[in-house]
């Protein structure tokens, strides 16, 4: 995507010159292209140095043409993220809306099962995304630097074809970002006006290639019709082809095959959002009444890193950014998130309540933000174990002697 070397070079005031009558399939597969790039893949940047191909190394290159650039910051740090947030955008943004969209477009085979994985990982991704941008306008720093203008042009590629309004309504500060980027004068002059797409494409059907025919001999031909017409019994009429495969049903999550429990989860859930008063006398006898030790587990979680909690907004979107990486489990899953303290450094402690003995394990390798808590199951035998669960659904404050700045429930 050409986008991010132009836009890149708006910027640092330098002159780029597209190459007039370029023919894509035919002017990248010459002797003299090939030299330049020789797998013959577009774009290639013709310098008085020699030639550069891939597209982030182009934008690199324009970005510094000039020293006093301000695409590029202006510490080794500001440098560091900078490079730290190019390969975020390359290797989590741009290659799972990729993975999403091309085998939609029939440039790959389509998997309903395989497509569901990378949409998760793009939501991961986004996720963490607009954490950071919670709290910051842009990525590094208080201006437009080289990390933004890669940014924006992968999630172009992600908002103009395939992330649809109620995709990207889960991620508001990544909208957020996304449209005042776009409406920068310098990437406007590109980009042009932008619309979201309305829909996701649908599934191309590749058409079956033509059958070869071979030229007729009119002998044969004709004897061939002879039979035909002599042929006493007639032809066995073939079953119809079906036009297409049924879809294979997706394979079940392994919790789904653990033996039924007591305890329906969504019942629940509906007792806790229902109960406005009496909470103790009603929700939490009716928690522990419905509990089944067999059929779920309960967990304790504690950030370990709670000296990085002095912004209290920042505190409260980093729980925030974690519920809503946690919403594959939605079906599994019960949990409370508490942000403790008055004064910084801010506590944050958790409550969860997953099916089965374990955390689940798809839950462990898909939320990253489940390593940044230390974790214990609860020991039902343990009275004050057992009364901190209560206090923690409750919301009960003081908790464990400090006030709670904010409590947020995952159901």
């Amino acid at each position: 995507m050409r986008l991010r070397h132009l836009i890149a070079a708006e910027y640092s005031g330098v002159n780029v010159e597209l190459v007039k009558d370029f023919q894509m399939g035919v002017s990248n597969h010459t002797p003299d292209f090939l030299k330049m790039n020789p797998i013959g893949k577009v774009p290639v940047l013709e310098t008085p140095d020699g030639p550069v191909f891939e597209s982030n190394a182009i934008a690199r290159y324009v970005a510094r043409m000039k020293a006093d650039s301000p695409l590029y910051g202006s510490s080794l740090m500001e440098y560091s993220h900078i490079e730290q947030w190019i390969d975020f955008s390359t290797t989590e943004v741009d290659a799972n809306i990729g993975k999403w969209l091309y085998p939609r477009l029939g440039f790959y085979p389509y998997v309903a099962v395989i497509e569901d994985t990378f949409i998760t990982a793009l939501k991961r991704a986004l996720g963490a995304l607009d954490t950071h941008l919670a709290s910051n306008t842009y990525l590094v720093g208080h201006s437009v630097i080289l990390a933004d203008i890669v940014m924006a042009c992968n999630l172009y590629h992600g908002f103009t074809r395939i992330m649809t309004k109620s995709f990207t309504s889960e991620f508001p500060h990544v909208e957020r970002y996304f449209w005042t980027m776009v409406n920068q004068p310098n990437m406007k002059k590109v980009m042009g006006d932008v619309k979201q797409a309305e829909s996701v494409p649908p599934v191309q059907k590749k058409a079956a290639a033509p059958k070869e025919q071979k030229p007729k001999d009119a002998k044969k031909e004709a004897k061939k019709n002879e039979a035909k017409k002599e042929a006493q019994k007639p032809e066995p009429v073939e079953k119809a082809e079906e036009e297409e495969e049924a879809p294979k049903p997706k394979p079940k999550n392994a919790l789904d095959l653990l033996p039924p429990s007591k305890m329906i989860l969504d019942e629940w859930k509906k007792l806790y959002s229902n109960t406005k008063t009496n909470f103790r006398e009603v929700a939490i006898k009716g928690f522990w009444d419905m509990y089944d030790p067999e059929g779920y587990s309960l967990w304790f979680c504690d950030f370990k890193y709670n000296e990085e909690n002095t912004v209290s907004f920042v505190t409260m979107n980093k729980v925030g950014g974690f519920l809503l990486r946690m919403d594959l489990c939605r079906k599994y899953a019960f949990g409370k998130m508490l942000v403790i303290g008055s004064e910084p450094p801010f506590k944050v402690k958790g409550l969860w309540l997953f099916r089965g003995p374990k955390i689940p394990k798809f839950v462990m390798e898909e939320v990253y933000d489940m390593a940044l808590y230390d974790w214990a199951k609860v020991d039902l035998s343990d009275a004050a174990q057992k009364e901190r669960v209560s206090a923690m659904i409750e919301d009960l404050e003081p908790f464990e002697g400090e006030a709670l700045l904010d409590a947020k429930c995952f159901k």
